[in-house]
């Protein structure tokens, strides 16, 4: 956001308002915690029976001994089959892991450093790699490539999905790009959903690079926060379609779906990527955590039940995303000071400041007692050019405290907003 134009007296007038405001919100002693977007201890609750399954049940239904090593490598067929469905990938190319979707994508890269991808011509460990970077983006995706060296490029993001006039231009002329993150559904932080026209330029742009890859990461498919369902267009048959099978990795897990720290993670693509995935995992370990994967299974029972669970999170949910809205419209609506992402899905709200405030609105808040996540994590390198993003995850904490949190947090922007607009004027 840019600075806005009001006179010195009222500036002043407003900015001592916010120091008596500010002063009584840290006289409360608060201790409240907002830094990253968890499932609450409800939502949690849900899940509660996966702990007495499978029970005395250990063998999956094409005979295979959970308890056990050995086959199926893909992991078991009938959990596929639910998800299969709401990640857009045939049953035949999904492949379920460990718990965490994240894992899969450090290994990945990992896997695409060290061995040789389909479509590629030498390990990206012998050459210089960079990766489009979606910004305002997920904070995990860059400390991956941080961790490898991998560059990153930022891109703006649009209502639409990334910037793809910017995209196509990047990958067209630069074969060191070998990627591009994505979350095309409820995107993390500002909720926006991939459109058919973005998901189709991706399919079919052309890339300097044959070993492209788009990590799309399907991380909120059924995290929906209105009756209106998001879908998004099916990334891996629209590559196909434009004789790039092989262009994209589709992630997605159980994270926010039943136990966040004992779910179960997916990893779909094509064939050939597939049956590369599966070479180099089996390396890495004999086979996934099938009893955990019966139990998943057993315990959604289908794609239905799936559906139905996730209505039960989105009643949990909504009135907390209602709840940070409707405070952030009622002190800062109008002000001039700040603006804010209002998604159909997901886990999180992006809230925009002035220009050169969201750090010292978070020191702000910190030396009020409200943890948040810090100012430019949204942005490789943890640099946000404009220093204006701040992830809000409204999800763990209690509809009461999220009341004071985001009330303290509105506090905190007016004090930052008009101490720069004073500082302006003078």
């Amino acid at each position: 956001m840019t600075t806005t134009s009001q006179p010195a007296a009222a500036v002043t007038a407003l900015l001592d308002q916010a120091r008596r405001d500010y002063a009584a919100l840290t006289s409360q002693g608060l201790a409240l915690d907002l830094t990253r977007g968890k499932p609450s201890l409800a939502q949690l609750d849900m899940a509660a029976e996966l702990l007495q399954l499978p029970a005395d049940r250990y063998r999956a239904a094409d005979g295979t001994d959970c308890r056990n090593y050995g086959p199926p490598k893909k992991g078991l067929r009938e959990l596929r089959e639910i998800f299969a469905p709401v990640l857009q990938v045939p049953v035949e190319q999904l492949v379920a892991v460990g718990n965490s979707s994240l894992e899969l994508m450090h290994d990945c890269l990992v896997h695409m450093l060290l061995s040789v991808v389909p479509g590629a011509e030498r390990r990206w460990a012998d050459q210089d790699v960079a990766f489009l970077a979606p910004v305002p983006g997920y904070d995990r995706h860059f400390a991956l490539c941080e961790r490898f060296g991998i560059e990153m490029i930022p891109v703006p993001m649009t209502a639409d999905g990334p910037d793809m006039d910017i995209v196509e231009d990047l990958v067209r002329s630069h074969p060191k790009i070998k990627g591009i993150w994505c979350v095309p559904k409820y995107s993390n932080p500002d909720g926006a959903c991939y459109s058919d026209e973005t998901a189709r330029r991706l399919a079919t742009m052309e890339t300097a690079a044959p070993d492209f890859r788009i990590f799309w990461d399907n991380a909120y498919p059924v995290h929906h926060l209105t009756e209106e369902e998001v879908e998004v267009a099916d990334i891996l048959t629209a590559c196909t379609e434009a004789g790039h099978p092989d262009r994209t990795f589709v992630f997605g897990s159980t994270s926010k779906i039943t136990m966040a720290g004992a779910g179960v993670a997916f990893f779909g693509s094509s064939p050939a990527n597939v049956d590369w995935w599966i070479s180099n995992a089996g390396i890495r370990s004999i086979g996934p955590d099938k009893v955990n994967q019966l139990r998943h299974a057993l315990f959604l029972g289908d794609t239905d039940g799936l559906r139905a669970h996730m209505r039960r999170h989105r009643d949990i949910l909504r009135p907390k995303f209602d709840t940070v809205r409707r405070i952030f419209a009622r002190e800062l609506e109008g002000s001039g000071l700040a603006t804010w992402s209002d998604p159909k899905g997901g886990y999180f709200i992006a809230l925009s400041v002035l220009k050169g405030c969201a750090r010292d609105v978070v020191r702000l808040a910190k030396e009020a007692g409200i943890a948040v996540t810090p100012a430019g994590a949204t942005y490789p390198y943890r640099s946000d050019p404009e220093d204006s993003v701040i992830r809000i995850g409204p999800t763990y904490p209690s509809l009461e405290e999220l009341e004071q949190i985001a009330q303290g947090l509105t506090v905190c922007v007016r004090l930052a907003g008009y101490e720069k607009l004073a500082a302006e004027q003078n």
